[in-house]
């Protein structure tokens, strides 16, 4: 098998345990999301991969559901009103990135 092969298989199964082992996380920060605000609970943004092939990154939902989200974070004048009491949480521990494991097993 191949390098290549190897570290894919490898990554496969890591972010398998990790979307198993985590998944009472993930599912205490659906139901916090859920609690505190209206909108779905996972965030997809378009991105760009491997051949400047368009993927969608998954993210759990940290800004309010009405926030404009055809704009970067940064153009948006004063941000931090749309961000919601959990988001502000999820982006300061990070957790609001732990949705991207899904986007290993996809990839």
């Amino acid at each position: 098998m191949t390098y290549l092969k190897t570290k894919r298989v490898l990554d496969l199964l890591m972010a398998l345990a990790g979307l198993v082992v985590l998944s009472p996380l993930y599912i205490a920060i659906a139901l916090s999301i859920k609690i505190d605000s209206k909108g779905p609970v996972i965030f997809k943004q378009k991105r760009y991969g491997k051949g400047k092939t368009t993927f969608d990154m998954l993210k759990f939902r940290t800004m309010r559901a009405d926030a404009p989200n055809d704009s970067p974070k940064y153009s948006i004048k004063d941000p931090e009103k749309y961000i919601t009491r959990v988001g502000k949480l999820l982006r300061r521990s990070s957790l609001d990135e732990l949705p991207q494991l899904w986007n290993i097993l996809m990839g």
